[in-house]
């Protein structure tokens, strides 16, 4: 894949992220909590896209960093410190949630999960 097609990748993630936090402050907790996801997913295939040339074909965003991890060690905290991996087992619950059950995400719950990708999962997902 080119560098032009991983930056789309890239600006699509980004623009997943301002998404996320234009719908929770418009009160669209379940797509705003999906957007989220999304944007976790998004960030996490371009860096392998840059780092090795492909990703897998898979939605987890456990196996994403995990693979991540061989080229920078540190983004494995986001899956071996509990507190971090609950947060990513919501996400990536939230992929199929949001979309195909009925589970109705709070105010409270999507705000703190989008505290905890701005604060803990992008900044360590840029240090890849």
């Amino acid at each position: 894949m080119s560098f032009e097609e991983a930056e789309v990748i890239r600006r699509r993630a980004e623009s997943f992220l301002r998404n996320a936090a234009r719908l929770i402050e418009e009160g669209e907790y379940d797509l705003g909590m999906f957007s989220l996801e999304q944007y976790c997913q998004l960030i996490l295939k371009y860096k392998l896209l840059v780092k090795k040339g492909s990703y897998p074909r898979t939605h987890s965003l456990r196996r994403l960093i995990r693979e991540l991890g061989e080229f920078n060690p540190g983004i494995l905290d986001l899956v071996n410190k509990v507190g971090n991996l609950h947060y990513i087992a919501r996400l990536e619950e939230a992929y199929i949630a949001s979309r195909y059950l009925p589970i109705v995400y709070e105010e409270g719950e999507v705000k703190d999960m989008l505290r905890f990708v701005l604060e803990v999962f992008k900044p360590v997902a840029e240090a890849v």
